[in-house]
């Protein structure tokens, strides 16, 4: 049966898509949920036609959408959707962006897909089963040091907590190959999982935009946590991945960070 979930959620993802990428070639219809925060009609699109295929499928499976649709069920079964992750980039004509599915059972990830439609990379996951990337199994990077390693991050526009990623972003550039920052949550994941970033962090994340990349993580070698090397959360705001030979390095930046951050903070309160 999970392999039935994880090849309806490959065939869903690749039609959404198709879709998006034919609107990517015409002009651009955007409006915004709130300052800098766009929506486009292929956001749109992409979620009905998705909704409408799982209601299909599985009706009695709950949906939670970035853009609003699905609805809650009293199913052990949820589903995490993206339709267009990176519709920032997708509304300026920069192709990094994807759709992505993600299957949780009772809270835990089981089954996730994310399809870059422009690149034609399909990345697959089934817990327990190993992470693929167009069929080929795919493994975390064997980098074991920081200062060799290639990192990614994101800056949500609706986020409160630049600051304190800005200050995240400049010591660990220091001690790196450098920092990308994309524009897609989603695919900084898998690439993570594919082996070409060591580590991807972000401070505020939905759960539609982490559902399928961190089981890709997990699947393909990787570890997940909260920024203190703690359990991961699919429901909370932060998520920090890495190949796990960086992981306790990352985390003790991180951490020498967030003391000085909040010593600062508290001298400019005193």
């Amino acid at each position: 049966m999970m392999e039935d979930y994880l090849a309806k959620a490959v065939e869903i993802a690749r039609e959404a898509g198709a879709l998006v990428a034919d609107e990517f070639k015409r002009p651009k219809k955007i409006s915004y949920k709130r300052p800098s925060d766009l929506v486009t009609e292929a956001d749109r699109r992409s979620e009905a036609l998705i909704i409408e295929r799982l209601r299909k499928h599985y009706p009695t499976h709950a949906i939670v959408a970035e853009e609003g649709g699905g609805g809650k069920t009293a199913s052990d079964y949820c589903w995490y959707v993206d339709p267009l992750d990176g519709t920032t980039n997708f509304a300026h004509g920069f192709a990094v962006f994807c759709v992505t599915l993600g299957l949780a059972l009772r809270g835990e990830v089981i089954a996730g897909v994310v399809f870059d439609p422009i690149r034609g990379e399909l990345f697959t996951a089934e817990r327990g089963s190993g992470a693929y990337l167009n069929g080929e199994r795919i493994h975390v990077s064997p980098v074991r040091e920081l200062s060799e390693s290639l990192l990614a991050t994101g800056f949500p526009p609706f986020a409160s907590n630049h600051d304190l990623n800005i200050q995240f972003y400049f010591r660990l550039t220091e001690r790196s190959h450098g920092i990308r920052r994309a524009g897609s949550a989603a695919l900084d994941l898998c690439s993570v999982a594919a082996g070409r970033f060591e580590g991807f962090w972000e401070l505020k994340l939905n759960p539609w935009d982490k559902a399928a990349g961190t089981l890709l993580v997990t699947e393909a070698g990787g570890r997940v946590s909260d920024l203190e090397g703690g359990p991961f959360n699919l429901l909370a705001d932060e998520v920090f991945v890495s190949n796990g030979h960086v992981h306790d390095a990352m985390c003790r930046v991180f951490s020498e960070v967030v003391a000085e951050y909040r010593g600062a903070s508290l001298k400019a309160k005193g």
